[in-house]
């Protein structure tokens, strides 16, 4: 199988907004995006057609309006990216990671519930 190229920022954003709301034109596409940065309707367009031919979308032509779908799923985007992120930033140490991500922000309880019961599953599984 083909490894796609990690996507840049605005691809990431593009990305984003097709795993969320699926397949969409440039239009649907654009008004689903955040304002900061401000971004055009014909940059969008231009960042669609770049990402076709890296592969990360596709393009259906069949209707007037082209319609654009993610070729790549999410959770294998995110993890060549944080495996990257433990690689360069984390000398490979999934504990630092974990902390820093855990000390950056506030976190929830439901995320914490969520990353507890992971945990959980994960240690009731190497037994």
């Amino acid at each position: 199988m083909k490894e796609h190229p990690t996507p840049t920022d605005a691809e990431l954003d593009i990305l984003s907004v097709l795993w969320e709301h699926g397949p969409g034109t440039v239009r649907q596409i654009h008004a689903h995006l955040p304002d900061d940065p401000p971004r055009g309707y014909t940059t969008i367009l231009k960042l669609l057609q770049i990402m076709s031919e890296k592969g990360l979308v596709r393009r259906n032509e069949r209707e007037r309006a082209h319609v654009y779908r993610a070729a790549v799923d999410a959770d294998s985007v995110r993890g060549r990216m944080v495996k990257h992120l433990l690689t360069r930033a984390f000398d490979n140490s999934t504990s630092k990671l974990v902390m820093q991500a855990l000390t950056s922000r506030r976190t929830s309880r439901a995320e914490i519930a969520e990353i507890r019961r992971l945990l959980d599953k994960m240690e009731g599984s190497s037994r």
